[in-house]
């Protein structure tokens, strides 16, 4: 029987109609809330993305600001930028488009953002909330990944996941989600001697290496979910994903097609992260002190 389609687009449409009732709360608070995007240079792919979290942030009733930048800007110049921003009280979140111009350091760029305001979760300080389990950001696509896998309705409680890569993105973060749902976890990577034995074993499997056909059929146990990250081209330009899709499907339960499964949920969670951010500083201008685990790094507002 073929597997069941995990739609990451009508999941993030049901998402995005409740943060977009939360942020209508928020504005009617005068608490409206707030993103701030900044794009460095001329990378096509990099316009496409910003382009559409813009129009998401409008969708939802946010509010933003995109900040076009030329290719030699200075790394001093967008840190002071990221400083302003920062400071202000009408930004909620701030996301620095990857890749930035060569001679600017991306994680000096992500550190310099304050972690109340890190929406897309990658500064050390968040990757440390995540791994002790503290309130905080949670990277966007692992984030989408785990609200993928709880509309299959499976617990997650003493099963056996298997992540294959370890991105400081998308495989080391994903791992620490599913262990904190109770998952038994195994991380595979371009090391790994036999990709196949531990996949063979797994309850979850999420691929998110960047390379077509990483898992195929004979590499699935039965009745799996599988979840695909992987975002390629086939040989006739086609996109796809790092699952042999056709294969895995009559093998798995459940499975996320490419495109319209996790693609769709990543940009969802980034306005799931900054309504949630505009919520803590809402709830924080009630009652006296921050929430616990979103104060503001050391030096920066």
């Amino acid at each position: 029987m073929p597997a069941q389609l995990i739609d990451g687009v009508l999941l993030s449409q049901q998402l995005r109609a409740d943060i977009k009732e939360r942020a209508a709360k928020l504005t009617a608070a005068g608490k409206q809330p707030g993103l701030a995007v900044i794009l460095v240079g001329e990378d096509p792919a990099s316009h496409v993305y910003v382009r559409n979290k813009v129009k998401a942030c409008g969708d939802v009733g946010f509010h933003s600001v995109l900040e076009k930048y030329d290719a030699d800007l200075t790394e001093a110049a967008l840190l002071a930028r990221i400083a302003a921003l920062n400071a202000d009280p009408a930004i909620h979140g701030i996301l620095v488009q990857m890749p930035l111009p060569r001679h600017i350091d991306p994680s000096k760029v992500i550190e310099a953002i304050a972690t109340s305001k890190d929406v897309d979760g990658y500064s050390v300080l968040s990757a440390g909330e995540l791994v002790a389990n503290l309130p905080g950001f949670r990277p966007c696509t692992p984030y989408g990944c785990m609200k993928l896998i709880e509309t299959t309705g499976i617990d997650l409680r003493g099963k056996h996941a298997v992540v294959i890569g370890r991105s400081n993105t998308v495989g080391k973060p994903m791992a620490l989600l599913l262990l904190q749902a109770n998952a038994t976890v195994t991380i595979c990577h371009s090391a790994t001697p036999d990709l196949g034995y531990h996949t063979r074993q797994a309850d979850v499997i999420v691929a998110a290496v960047g390379r077509r056909n990483t898992l195929t059929a004979d590499m699935v146990k039965p009745g799996a979910i599988v979840i695909d990250v992987g975002m390629n081209r086939d040989d006739a330009g086609k996109l796809c994903g790092d699952v042999d899709f056709a294969g895995v499907s009559e093998v798995a339960a459940h499975i996320t097609p490419v495109p319209g499964g996790v693609g769709p949920m990543t940009i969802t969670m980034l306005l799931m992260n900054t309504v949630e951010s505009a919520e803590r500083v809402h709830s924080a201008s009630q009652a006296p002190g921050q929430a616990k685990g979103m104060e503001p790094k050391p030096g920066i507002a």
